[in-house]
């Protein structure tokens, strides 16, 4: 059985070369300055809505209209404005017998009744009067952008002006600052995972191509690559670009965990086939020394194991964007289109093209890394 453009039945020994891969890379290599150019602009250009990423929680009025809990959301709404599945809850930790803060907190129950994003609250006290409670309600979706905003307005500015000149510890809890917490605590330590990612991904392909520049090439290229999926996945999901085209929902925010988990699978996959790609050019370029043969030969030769595994996994994940449920689409159409750049654009045209551009700059290592250890990656069979 043959998949016309991606593998037959047999590998040719004698010519390993996918002829479709093949035909395409030797007209990158023939024009490299171009291809790379038009490539890499059409990769940015897809990443430019990457600027207006908002990321968060899609609640409730998401869910699919066959769900009974949404119905129910969407009547209490209708038919009780005021009311709420789950209220804000300010909680006064300390110091509440004091009469100062038994003031504060009514004149801050007072101003959030005042407030279209919230309703007229109630205040209980604890037996022993030292801690007190305000339960408020808040209007619409408690996961929505309204919601979040309005709370974390009410953590930063309100409360702490309610409560100047007390001593008082107050605390705001509730399912809205619960998400608050949790979007808090998946995008903080963003930056921190790309570093690690990042870095050890220099090292380990510095030490296995002893190339410095490949390595920082093979970062660079999967940055490019993920910019352009988060561009893509803002672009469908926020902008609502071509989203009703995929059956998709257009929505507010894409979910806080799914920027974070692109990023590592994406990674992680790309890494796999680098290496595989990397290593069949390399191995040609030490017999040859010529790295425009070396590289029409090793994209040629991996094109077709590469895009078959590739769509594989996007068969899979695409699968999770058919759902209802809006954070499984963005799971799924992300890492499909993430990979489908990977494995085209990436591997056919952007790699071979920067490749031919650099020729032996491609295998420099400064002097001063010389002392790194040799690292043989295991050959193909002659």
């Amino acid at each position: 059985m043959r998949i016309p453009f991606i593998g037959g039945a047999a590998a040719q020994h004698a010519n390993p070369e996918s002829r479709f891969w093949s035909g395409i890379v030797h007209r990158v290599l023939r024009r490299p300055a171009l291809s790379l150019v038009l490539a890499c602009a059409l990769l940015l250009t897809a990443a430019i809505p990457v600027f207006s990423l908002k990321i968060g929680a899609n609640g409730i009025s998401t869910l699919p209209d066959r769900f009974v809990s949404k119905r129910g959301f969407l009547l209490l709404q209708q038919s009780f404005p005021g009311a709420t599945t789950d209220p804000v809850r300010i909680v006064v930790a300390d110091h509440a017998s004091d009469p100062r803060v038994r003031a504060a907190l009514r004149r801050l129950s007072t101003r959030l009744a005042a407030n279209p994003e919230f309703g007229r609250g109630v205040i209980r006290y604890a037996t022993n009067g030292s801690v007190a409670a305000l339960d408020v309600p808040i209007h619409g979706d408690d996961a929505g952008t309204r919601a979040v905003a309005a709370v974390r307005e009410l953590r930063s500015t309100t409360i702490p002006r309610s409560f100047s000149g007390t001593n008082a510890t107050v605390l705001v809890g509730g399912r809205t600052a619960e998400n608050i917490d949790y979007f808090d605590s998946v995008s903080n330590p963003t930056p921190y995972v790309f570093t690690l990612v990042l870095g050890l991904t220099l090292v380990l392909l510095t030490l296995a191509f002893r190339s410095i520049v490949i390595a920082l090439t093979a970062i660079l290229l999967n940055l490019l690559s993920v910019g352009a999926a988060y561009g893509l996945l803002v672009l469908v999901f926020l902008k609502g670009v071509g989203n009703e085209l995929f059956g998709f929902q257009h929505v507010d925010v894409i979910e806080a965990w799914v920027p974070l988990f692109l990023f590592a699978v994406l990674f992680g996959l790309s890494m796999d086939y680098q290496v595989f790609l990397l290593s069949r050019i390399k191995e040609r370029y030490d017999v040859s020394r010529d790295t425009r043969a070396s590289v029409a030969w090793g994209v040629g030769s991996t094109a077709r194991i590469i895009t078959g595994a590739a769509l594989i996994i996007v068969a899979v994940f695409a699968g999770f964007a058919r759902g209802d449920l809006v954070q499984f689409q963005q799971m799924g159409f992300g890492v499909a289109v993430a990979l489908l750049i990977d494995a085209t654009i990436i591997r056919s045209v952007i790699l071979p093209a920067a490749m031919a551009l650099l020729g032996r700059w491609n295998w420099y290592l400064p002097r001063w890394l010389k002392w790194l250890p040799r690292v043989e990656i295991e050959r193909a069979p002659a």
